[in-house]
């Protein structure tokens, strides 16, 4: 015989995971691609940063965040959030102060 279902069955992980599916759902279709004036001037700083960590000696290599193609970061902007890009420049942003650039 099957038990009826109380959400105090559930348990804090349960419920935790289920509060972060729904907000989830509820939000995801409300962001917005950047607009290509904002893609432009991301495009332009993320050129300007990845330039000036080439300089500095924590200096890694270029990757997927950092190169110095500006095209690659316009297309890359204009298809996410300008939420999601500001996240990825404050980032760099980050990188760079841990490398020592005083900007």
């Amino acid at each position: 015989m099957k038990k009826n279902f109380r959400p105090r069955d559930l348990g804090i992980t349960s419920c935790f995971a289920l509060s972060v599916a729904t907000v989830l759902a509820l939000t995801a279709g409300t962001s917005q691609a950047a607009s290509p004036g904002y893609c432009a001037q991301y495009a332009r700083l993320a050129v300007h940063e990845a330039e000036v960590l080439s300089k500095l000696s924590c200096f890694r290599g270029f990757d997927n965040t950092w190169h110095l193609d500006y095209q690659r970061h316009y297309d890359w902007c204009l298809t996410t959030s300008e939420a999601a890009a500001a996240g990825q420049r404050d980032y760099r942003r980050m990188r760079l102060a841990q490398c020592g650039w005083r900007g």
